[in-house]
């Protein structure tokens, strides 16, 4: 049940890596460079007060440095990056384990 969630998971998540993906290549096509939008800024222009709240969690909750160095650099990644990685994770944690009873003939 838990793969099978994660397997779900990941499946939204490159859903939405696509959609950034043909976002950046439209923007690229019209500007006739290449355009990476960074996570936050993509983040901020759908909602900035969830973004402001979320740095407000982690500042009150984690140590300084998660903010900072960590989550400012992931923030600055283009986001078809980030949730192309993220449901690469969810694939591998929800993948089925291949089954071994069949290797040998008998």
């Amino acid at each position: 049940m838990i793969k099978a969630a994660l397997r779900l998971v990941s499946m939204v998540l490159l859903a939405v890596a696509v959609i950034m993906a043909v976002l950046d290549a439209t923007r690229s096509i019209a500007a006739g460079a290449v355009v990476m939008t960074p996570l936050g800024s993509s983040w901020a222009a759908l909602s900035r007060q969830s973004l402001a709240g979320f740095e407000a969690l982690v500042a009150e909750n984690l140590p300084g440095f998660v903010w900072d160095p960590v989550l400012l650099w992931l923030l600055s990644l283009p986001g078809f990056a980030v949730f192309g990685g993220l449901a690469l994770l969810m694939a591998l944690a929800g993948r089925r384990r291949e089954r071994r009873d069949h290797r040998f003939a008998t």
